[in-house]
């Protein structure tokens, strides 16, 4: 099969394309016909070393966790999907090896969803990884639900975006901080915006104006000084959950590493099929093009939109 791999840590300029073996199908996994595969930031991280101590590498590595595609086989354990069925999948698996950037990935059924059929295979690769965080951190680790105030960092943003829908889904009120350029699409998106300034106390009095006794959760996709101006603003008993820092622990919060789950991702693509959660595509390329793909997503300045990677 065609794909991208890489042979050595280090940026887009390590990515090559051309022929891998094509993957085997375990017994409780699926054949995928990859048609696309969204760029993520945990993809040049995992990419750039960073995530060593934490997952082991099997080289030449293929970069990617979120797809959408056809099933061509299913495994001789598998009865949930059958072949011709679309399907979505964040199919992080418990190694570096196999991913999605490739025209075939072998998916454990865990990792799996059926695909919303109102969204194209471009939109639909963007829900499971920013998708399924949001959906875990509000539901799971934040518990958020009727009557809630819910402060989102990075609110315009992948995993943020989806936050203030879902919150909004679950009864709460988010309050969705931003740049003051990305203000209009926090707005768009149904939050109440409030504007990161250079001094993180006005910030903090900009977000008590709001909720004068204290938001009941926050979502922390920042880390950092913004973590812990965060903390100050819970109200008795809220809960804090961060994506970005694990110093939350130390706070009495959560951190939150979004967790491959079925269930949870069909809930996320059952949302999107409603029309509850709006999937946003930045831009779109080739799979031969995957290293200037990353190089645009590292770039930023996309507004919450994806880069996804398709194949033909």
């Amino acid at each position: 099969m065609k794909g991208i791999s890489y042979r050595s840590y280090g940026g887009p300029e390590v990515l090559e394309y051309g022929e891998l073996p094509d993957p085997k199908l375990a017994p409780d996994c699926v054949l995928v016909k990859v048609k696309a595969a969204a760029v993520n930031p945990v993809d040049w991280k995992c990419q750039a070393g960073y995530l060593d101590g934490f997952l082991d590498a099997m080289f030449p590595v293929v970069p990617g966790w979120d797809v959408s595609g056809v099933v061509l086989q299913p495994g001789v354990s598998v009865k949930e999907f059958s072949e011709g069925d679309e399907v979505v999948g964040y199919v992080r698996k418990d190694v570096l090896g196999q991913g999605t950037f490739a025209e075939y990935v072998a998916a454990p059924v865990r990792t799996l969803a059926r695909k919303p059929t109102a969204l194209t295979f471009e939109e639909a690769c963007t829900l499971p990884l920013a998708g399924l965080t949001a959906y875990q951190a509000l539901s799971r680790w934040l518990g958020v639900g009727e009557g809630d105030d819910v402060l989102i960092h990075g609110a315009a943003g992948a995993v943020g975006g989806f936050a203030v829908q879902l919150a909004l889904q679950f009864g709460a009120r988010p309050i969705g901080a931003a740049r003051p350029r990305d203000l209009a699409t926090v707005r768009a998106l149904g939050a109440v915006p409030v504007a990161y300034e250079e001094d993180l106390s006005g910030f903090a009095a900009a977000v008590r104006a709001v909720a004068p006794r204290g938001v009941t959760a926050a979502l922390d996709t920042l880390g950092g000084p913004f973590l812990a101006a965060t903390a100050e603003l819970l109200a008795p008993g809220g809960s804090l959950a961060s994506i970005a820092d694990a110093s939350v622990l130390g706070m009495g919060g959560h951190y939150v590493f979004v967790r491959p789950d079925a269930a949870d991702l069909q809930a996320v693509s059952d949302l999107a099929q409603a029309g509850t959660l709006t999937a946003r595509v930045a831009e779109s390329y080739p799979l031969a093009k995957a290293a200037d793909a990353q190089r645009r997503a590292m770039a930023g300045g996309l507004r919450g939109g994806k880069v996804v990677v398709t194949v033909d």
